[in-house]
């Protein structure tokens, strides 16, 4: 069993930055596919970003290619979404999840976070 806990959203302006971060419990964490996620009021999850350890691989969801950043540090069993130049759209509650399958083109992964709200004001 793996358990995520997702930090560092909030209210920012556009244009702006955020670092979300999160935090994983269980061993072999470098073994996992990392992703993000995030929903919108009204709208369906849609996939942000993945990351392979395994694979040294990174996958962008095409409204994020260029702004948005994954990262893991293994050592700290965390990893972290970056997101840059930041834009009304882009408000959503995001979550962090975990599969050990191996496949960075999944989108059903085994382990979620329970989400924490970015908004972007205009």
């Amino acid at each position: 069993q793996v358990q995520l806990v997702e930090s560092g959203g909030g209210l920012v302006q556009v244009g702006g930055s955020l670092r979300l971060s999160c935090a994983a419990s269980g061993r072999m964490f470098s073994s996992y596919v990392m992703g993000w996620f995030r929903q919108a009021p009204g709208k369906e999850r849609e996939f942000v970003a993945a990351d392979s350890w395994s694979t040294l691989s990174t996958r962008y969801a095409d409204s994020v290619k260029g702004r948005f950043t994954i990262s893991r540090d293994n050592a700290k069993n965390t990893v972290y979404l970056q997101m840059n130049s930041l834009k009304p759209e882009d408000t959503a509650v995001y979550y962090c999840a975990a599969d050990s399958r191996g496949n960075i083109w999944r989108t059903r992964y085994e382990y979620w976070g329970q989400g924490t709200q970015v908004t972007v004001s205009s």
